[in-house]
C-alpha cells in the first residue's frame, strides 16, 4: 500500500470520475463501430458487444483501488484495454491518476504498455484500412497518453499548492494566535505594573497609619484624629484612582489614557508621605522638563521607593535625591533609614521591584536596590536622557 498516496474520494467525486472515464471510452467503443463492416457484430465481431463491454466494466470498478495500488491497477486496466476498446477511457484515468504521484519510471512503463496495447488493439476485429506508416500509428496513443500525463501532474500541482496555501494559512493563523496571546500577556504585565504603581502606594501608607494608630498609645485626641483623617483622605484618593485604572481598562480603546504623574508631581507625593508619618526630604537639581516617559518612570521610581520604606521602615528618614541633564542621565535615588519603629507590616506584593525593574529595562536604564551598612535601604536608578528628545518637545 502507497502510504504517500491522498486521501480517499468522497462518492460523489469517485462517481463522476468513473462516469467521464465511461463516456470517454463509449466515445471510442462507438467510433469503432462505425469503422466494422456491416453484419460483423452478429457474425464475426461478437466479441465487440459481449467480451469488450465486460472487461472494461471491470476496469472501472479496478479503478476503486487506484489510490491504495496505483502502479499495479494502472498497469492492469492499461494492459487489459489491448482487449476491450470501450476500457480505453478506463486506461486514461488510470494513467492520469498514477501521474499524479510524478514517478517517472512508473509512468514510463505504464505509457510504453498503453501504447503497445493499442497496437494489438487493432487485430481484434476486421476492419479493412490501407496500412500507414509506424508513426501514423503510434501518434493517437501516444497523443492521448501525454494529455492524460500532462493532467495528471497539473492535478498534482495544483494539490500542492493548496497544501502549500492550506499550510501558510495555518502557519498564519498560528502567528496570529501566538502574537495575540503575547500581546494579552503584555497588557496584563503593563495593567499589573499601573495597578501596584497607583494603589500599593496609596495603601501602603493608609495601612501605615493605620497601624501607628492601632500601637501608638501615648497619641493625643488631636494626633488620632489627624491619622483617623489621614486614613479616610488616603482611602478615598485610592479609591478614586482605582476608578481610573478600571475606567481606561472598559473604555473604548480608542480613548486617549488620562496623564500620568510626572517628576513636576514630586513635591505633592512628597507632601502625601509626610502627611502619613515618614520624614521625607527631597534634594533635586532638575531644572530641564525631562521627557514624558523618563520623567514618568523617575517618578514611579520615588513612588516605589516611599512605598517599600513605609512597609518596611515605618517612621525612618528618607532621602530623595534627583538630578540629571539632557545628553546625559536623570539620577534617582531614595535611601530610608533602619526601621525607627516597629509595626505591623502590610503584606507585600512581590512585584513592584520587577515591575519597576521592567520600567528601567524599557527606558534603556539600570536599577540598583540593596541594604546600606547602617541597615537601611537605598534604591537607585539611572535613566538615559537623550537631548534630541528634548529639542523635539520645544
Amino acid at each position: 500500500m502507497d502510504t504517500d498516496s491522498p486521501a480517499r474520494l468522497g462518492a460523489w467525486q469517485q462517481t463522476w470520475r468513473l462516469t467521464a472515464a465511461a463516456v470517454l471510452g463509449v466515445a471510442f467503443w462507438l467510433a469503432l463501430a462505425t469503422a466494422l463492416p456491416a453484419g460483423c457484430v452478429a457474425d464475426t465481431c461478437s466479441w465487440f458487444v459481449t467480451g469488450d463491454p465486460l472487461i472494461a466494466l471491470g476496469c472501472l470498478t479496478a479503478l476503486l483501488w487506484r489510490r491504495r495500488f496505483p502502479f499495479t491497477v494502472a498497469l492492469a486496466v492499461v494492459i487489459a484495454s489491448a482487449a476491450s476498446t470501450l476500457a480505453t477511457g478506463a486506461a486514461l484515468l488510470a494513467l492520469c491518476s498514477l501521474s499524479t504521484r510524478r514517478r517517472p519510471v512508473e509512468i514510463a512503463v505504464v505509457v510504453v504498455a498503453y501504447v503497445s496495447a493499442a497496437q494489438f488493439s487493432e487485430d481484434l476485429y476486421p476492419i479493412a484500412t490501407p496500412p500507414a506508416a509506424i508513426w501514423l500509428q503510434l501518434a493517437l496513443p501516444v497523443l492521448s497518453a501525454g494529455i492524460a500525463v500532462a493532467t495528471g501532474v497539473a492535478i498534482d500541482a495544483r494539490r500542492a499548492e493548496l497544501r502549500s496555501l492550506r499550510d501558510r494559512a495555518d502557519s498564519a493563523e498560528r502567528e496570529q494566535s501566538a502574537r495575540a496571546a503575547q500581546a494579552q500577556a503584555t497588557e496584563r504585565n503593563r495593567i499589573a505594573r499601573e495597578m501596584h504603581d497607583v494603589l500599593a502606594h496609596r495603601i501602603t501608607l493608609v495601612a501605615m497609619q493605620a497601624g501607628v494608630l492601632d500601637h501608638r498609645e501615648d497619641l493625643s485626641a488631636a494626633d488620632k484624629r489627624t491619622l483617623i483623617r489621614g486614613i479616610a483622605e488616603g482611602s478615598r484618593q485610592a479609591l478614586e484612582e482605582l476608578r481610573d485604572v478600571l475606567g481606561v481598562l472598559r473604555a473604548d480603546p480608542d480613548r486617549p489614557e488620562p496623564p500620568q504623574p510626572t517628576l513636576d508631581r514630586l513635591s505633592e507625593l512628597v507632601a502625601d508621605a509626610r502627611s502619613s508619618g515618614l520624614d521625607v526630604t527631597l534634594d533635586t537639581t532638575v531644572t530641564a522638563t525631562p521627557p514624558e516617559t523618563l520623567g514618568r518612570t523617575g517618578y514611579r521610581v520615588v513612588q516605589e521607593g516611599l512605598t517599600n520604606a513605609a512597609k518596611h521602615a515605618p517612621a525612618a528618614a528618607v532621602h530623595i535625591t534627583v538630578d540629571g541633564t539632557p545628553g546625559s542621565e536623570l539620577n534617582v535615588s531614595v535611601r530610608n533609614s533602619a526601621a525607627a519603629t516597629a509595626v505591623a507590616k502590610p503584606p507585600a506584593s512581590g512585584f513592584g521591584l520587577l515591575g519597576l525593574a521592567e520600567r528601567i529595562t524599557l527606558a534603556g536604564g539600570t536599577l540598583d536596590h540593596h541594604r546600606t551598612a547602617d541597615n537601611g535601604y537605598v534604591l537607585t536608578a539611572q535613566l538615559p536622557w537623550p537631548e534630541h528628545d528634548l529639542e523635539k518637545r520645544a
